[in-house]
């Protein structure tokens, strides 16, 4: 952490612009503590405040405006690619997803402030169709919220930030082991998550062909047909498989209650 104030402290705002940009974009880099560490330069005068909030502001828009872009014209190719290094991809999505039904535009506000949420929120507003110029007033609403709030913790506790640098210093080699082991325990805890969720990486599929001569053989009395495309690519007006119900994916535990048991059931999404 030393190295890291001290480098911000040397190049400033080009630092503080790359990491807050390269998080931006999904890169695993430590935005929140660059702006801390960028309030607490502040404080001490050797970078200018105003100045911080305009290059993480910056920084937070272009990287956001490019996932958002991204997003309309990839759609959930890109949010899958996103989630990749989730340990179950689905829930990553459909926790965002989830965000947008029950909180809308707002879950722009608050996402940079939830890990995960975060990277996904951009994209799944692109592939929504929310226009930019809409996306754009909430998402600098929520990185104005992100940036001054994170700053502002650098800036009143800057004595803190200095001590806490100054441990580092004194206690390097302590430090360093003490990371190195949080880190092995990160990674032990990851791999323990992906192969408990191992079982729902492979979704299985049938092909349309084989499904339409299960219909034509076997009829609607022992097959059932499930709509559950996410909330943003769903109205009422839009047009189904004949046959087929709709369910709402973001309130699955009352809606599997309905189901028939005596039916073998075909879910299709976006």
């Amino acid at each position: 952490m030393s190295d890291f104030v001290s480098l911000i402290a040397h190049h400033g705002y080009l630092v503080i612009f790359l990491v807050v940009l390269a998080e931006s974009i999904g890169l695993p880099m430590p935005a929140a503590l660059a702006l801390v560490a960028g309030g607490a330069a502040s404080a001490a005068h050797t970078l200018r405040a105003p100045m911080v909030f305009a290059v993480a502001l910056i920084a937070l828009a272009l990287g956001d405006s490019l996932l958002y872009i991204l997003g309309r014209c990839m759609g959930w190719a890109l949010l899958g690619f996103l989630c990749k290094v989730s340990a179950n991809p689905e829930s990553c999505i459909l926790r965002s997803a989830e965000s947008f039904y029950k909180r809308g535009k707002a879950t722009l506000l608050l996402a940079k402030f939830v890990p995960g949420v975060n990277t996904m929120a951009p994209p799944l507003a692109g592939s929504m169709k929310m226009r930019y110029e809409q996306f754009l007033w909430f998402d600098l609403a929520g990185a104005a919220l992100y940036t001054l709030a994170y700053g502002t913790v650098g800036y009143v506790f800057r004595d803190f930030v200095a001590s806490i640098t100054h441990g580092f210093q004194t206690a390097q080699h302590v430090v360093e082991f003490v990371v190195l082991g949080a880190l092995i325990g990160f990674i032990a805890y990851r791999v323990y998550l992906f192969s408990r969720h191992r079982l729902y990486q492979v979704v299985p599929r049938v092909q349309v062909g084989e499904l339409a001569r299960k219909l034509e053989s076997e009829g609607v009395t022992k097959i059932l047909i499930v709509d559950v495309r996410s909330h943003g690519y769903y109205d009422a007006g839009a047009d189904r498989i004949r046959g087929s119900i709709r369910i709402e994916p973001n309130n699955l535990p009352e809606e599997l209650k309905a189901l028939p048991k005596d039916k073998d059931i075909y879910v299709y999404c976006t």
